[in-house]
C-alpha cells in the first residue's frame, strides 16, 4: 500500500498480481488476481494450493478459465472501486462469451459486501472470506451443480493455513512471503481489518522453520515474514512462550545467508528484545515498517493506537540507539476525523524529527463498520484533505531524497532480484535498509549478492557501480 514509490521496480499494490500457465489434472483452469497487501498475495498462494490440489491449472487468460478469482483489499475505497470495475468487465464478458464461467470473490471484502456483490448487484457467483479458502472445492462444485450463490465468510479463532505448502506462483524464486499469524486485535478506529480477518491467532513455530527452510532449499535468498500485527506474534510450545523476537532469531539461524525481513508491526509491540535481535544478528534487515499514523497525541487517542506522539518519539530514539544504520518507514493518515490545521502541523513536525527513509501516505477515507464510522464524523473536506496530504508527501519526498543523497559514496550490499524495467542492461535489488538500487547488469544474475557503491540518488532510487559478488556474512565485514 505504497504511495512512495519506485516506479522502475515497484508494483501498485493496488494492481492486480496476474498468474502463469500451469495444466490442472481435471482440466479446469483458474485465473486469479490479487489486490492490497502483502498479506493477500501470501494468501492467494494459499488459495493456488487449496485449487491445485483439487485439480485445477493455472491460467493468464480470464477467458480461458473455468473460475475467476478476485482476492480483495477493503483497506481503502478506491481499491473496492477497482475491484467493482474488474468484476462489471468479467460480469459483462461471461454475458457475452463464456455463460459458465464462475466468477469469485475472496478476501477482504467479501464478508463486508457480500449482500451488495450477490444480491443486488448480482455481480458475483461466489463469496469467500480470508478463513475458508479450504472450503473453495466445494463451493465451486456446489454453484456449478445447482446454480445458487455459494458463500462461506465465516471467521475461525483458529485457521492459518499451517499446513499448506503456498504455491508461489508470482514468485521470481529469490524473494518469498511467509505468513506467520493472522488477524489483529488492536481495533484502532479507522481500521477494517479486525472485522475482515478476525481475531489474532499465531502459527506453531516449527511450520514456520520448515517452510523457510524448505525455501532455503529451493534457492530463495530472503523471506519477509507477514502478519496483520507482525511483531505481536505469540506462540507456546512445549510450555516456552514464543515471542516475535525470539521466532526472528530462530530463523536467523537456519542460514548466515537468508536475508530477514517483516511487515506489518505495531509501535506498542516493538520489544528491547525485538530491537537487541536486530543489533546481533546480520541477516535481519536493519529495517523496520513502524506505523505511527499522525503525529499529534489527541489524534492518536482518537484513532486508538495506545501510544502518544512522545511515547512514539522515545522509542524510536530508542530503536536508532540500539540498532546501528536503522532504516525507518511509517504510515500515515492525512484528513481523520476532526483533525485541526495545528493537529496536521504536528505531523509534518514528527515527519521532519524522525526522518523516514520511506512512507506510505493516505487520506483518510471512511470504512463502514468500524468505530471511527460509528462514533465520529468525516467532517473535513476533500479539497482540505487533499492539500493536506499533498503537504506531508511533499515534505516526505524532501526528506527521502536527502536521505538517499547521505548513501552516496557508501559500500551496501545488495541482493539482485532481476531487470530493471526500464533497462535490460542493468539489474536492480534491495539495500538492507530496503532502498531500490540500479546498476549495470555486467556479469551478474539475480539471487547474487553484489557489493556496489551509491554513485546517485532520486527520492526513491539509488544508482550504484557494481563491484563484486559478495555473501551476506562477508559483507557485514566488507561495509564495516
Amino acid at each position: 500500500m505504497n504511495l512512495i514509490q519506485d516506479l522502475d521496480v515497484l508494483d501498485n499494490l493496488d494492481a492486480p498480481k496476474l498468474v502463469p500457465e500451469s495444466i490442472g489434472t481435471n482440466g479446469r483452469k483458474l485465473y486469479l488476481e490479487t489486490y492490497g497487501c502483502q498479506m493477500n498475495v501470501a494468501d492467494s498462494e494459499v488459495v493456488a494450493a487449496v485449487l491445485q490440489e483439487g485439480g485445477y491449472g493455472l491460467t493468464s487468460d480470464p477467458m480461458q478459465a473455468d473460475v475467476v478469482l478476485l482476492n480483495t483489499c477493503a483497506i481503502r475505497e478506491n481499491a473496492e472501486q477497482k475491484v467493482r470495475q474488474r468484476l462489471g468487465v468479467f460480469r459483462a464478458k461471461k454475458r457475452k462469451e463464456n455463460p459458465d464461467l464462475l466468477i469469485g470473490v475472496l478476501g477482504c471484502m467479501a464478508e463486508r459486501l457480500r449482500h451488495k456483490l450477490l444480491e443486488e448487484e448480482k455481480l458475483v457467483d461466489l463469496v469467500v472470506g480470508p478463513d475458508a479458502y479450504r472450503d473453495l472445492p466445494r463451493l465451486i462444485g456446489e454453484r456449478g451443480l445447482n446454480g445458487q450463490a455459494a458463500v462461506n465468510v465465516q471467521l475461525s479463532k483458529e485457521e492459518t493455513y499451517a499446513d499448506i505448502a503456498p504455491v508461489r506462483y508470482d514468485s521470481n524464486g529469490i524473494s518469498a512471503f511467509v505468513s506467520i499469524m493472522r488477524g489483529c486485535n488492536n481495533m484502532c478506529s479507522f481500521c477494517v481489518v479486525p472485522f475482515t480477518r478476525g481475531r489474532e491467532r499465531s502459527r506453531p513455530v516449527n511450520s514456520i522453520l520448515a517452510e523457510c527452510a524448505d525455501l532455503l532449499e529451493r534457492g530463495y535468498k530472503e523471506v519477509t515474514v507477514l502478519g496483520q500485527n507482525v511483531n505481536s506474534y505469540h506462540f507456546e510450545q512445549d510450555g516456552t512462550v514464543v515471542s516475535f523476537a525470539e521466532l526472528l532469531y530462530r530463523i536467523s539461524l537456519l542460514s548466515p545467508e537468508l536475508r530477514i525481513r517483516y511487515s506489518t508491526s505495531h509501535p506498542k509491540d516493538c520489544s528491547d528484545d525485538l530491537l537487541y535481535v536486530h543489533a546481533e544478528r546480520h541477516n535481519i534487515c536493519n529495517y523496520i515498517h513502524l506505523p505511527v499514523q499522525h503525529g499529534n497525541t489527541e489524534m492518536l487517542r482518537r484513532m486508538r493506537r495506545t501510544y502518544s506522539r512522545e511515547q512514539y518519539l522515545e522509542l524510536v530514539e530508542k530503536a536508532y540507539r540500539i540498532v546501528p544504520n536503522l532504516s525507518l518507514s511509517t504510515d500515515i493518515i492525512a484528513g481523520f476525523c476532526g483533525e485541526t490545521e495545528e493537529e496536521h502541523r504536528d505531523t509534518l513536525s514528527l515527519l521532519k524529527q524522525v526522518r523516514y527513509d520511506h512512507a506510505y501516505m493516505f487520506m483518510y477515507s471512511e470504512r463502514p463498520g468500524t468505530y471511527a464510522a460509528r462514533k465520529y464524523q468525516d467532517d473535513i473536506p476533500e479539497d482540505l484533505k487533499k492539500r493536506r496530504l499533498s503537504e506531508i508527501i511533499d515534505l516526505q519526498t524532501r526528506i527521502a531524497a536527502d536521505k538517499n543523497r547521505a548513501d552516496v559514496g557508501s559500500l551496501q550490499t545488495i541482493l539482485v532480484e532481476g531487470t530493471s524495467k526500464r533497462r535490460i542492461d542493468q539489474l536492480f535489488g534491495r539495500t538492507d535498509a530496503n532502498k531500490v538500487v540500479i546498476f549495470d547488469a555486467h556479469n551478474y544474475q539475480p539471487g547474487q549478492y553484489v557489493q556496489v557503491r551509491i554513485t546517485g540518488s532520486t527520492s526513491a532510487t539509488l544508482l550504484g557501480e557494481p563491484l563484486g559478488v559478495t555473501t551476506l556474512a562477508e559483507s557485514v565485514l566488507q561495509v564495516a
